[in-house]
């Protein structure tokens, strides 16, 4: 029977400061047991149970704890703020919305020519992002315009039913 994550992490965290105390030899001794409980590989089993309740100083006040249940997720700042979210909208409704392969070659030639005859303004910093957009980023951020904008309708066509095989 194999156990749950939950039980692996108490496993973990009871066998760790036993490892972590024990001389090369025992180690090995204590390596095996582990793999074979929670059938981990050796050399992960091993990062575990070197870092479960290791302090980390990352200032003369802060000291983070290694906690093997406890894991942080950082997101990166979004490159493409609102203002060019909302330029690009313009620009796609008016290029008829076309996807974002056909449209990254023409954004800066037509972001140009908006902006002379006012149809669109934007600062600089908008503008530059506007101009080394990828195609794949452009369909990622009209994403949600783009299923606000497909028809919706009844689906009028009726299936038949399947026939019995008669064997």
């Amino acid at each position: 029977m194999r156990l749950t994550v939950k039980e692996r992490k108490k496993a973990t965290a009871i066998v760790a400061p036993r490892y972590q105390k024990a001389r090369k030899k025992d180690k090995g001794l204590i390596l095996d047991e582990f793999t074979e409980l929670t059938r981990y590989d050796r050399r992960y089993a091993s990062h575990l149970l070197t870092t479960q309740g290791r302090k980390v100083w990352i200032n003369e006040t802060t000291v983070l704890q290694g906690d093997v249940r406890k894991r942080s997720h950082k997101r990166k700042a979004p490159i493409y703020d609102k203002e060019v979210l909302e330029a690009l909208k313009k620009v796609w409704d008016i290029m008829d919305y076309i996807c974002g392969k056909r449209l990254a070659p023409v954004l800066k030639e037509t972001v140009i020519r908006l902006e002379r005859f006012q149809e669109i303004r934007i600062t600089d910093t908008a503008r530059q992002k506007l101009f080394r957009i990828s195609p794949a980023t452009i369909d990622r951020l009209l994403a949600k315009e783009r299923k606000k904008q497909q028809i919706k309708g009844l689906n009028t066509m009726k299936q038949a039913p399947k026939k019995k095989n008669a064997a």
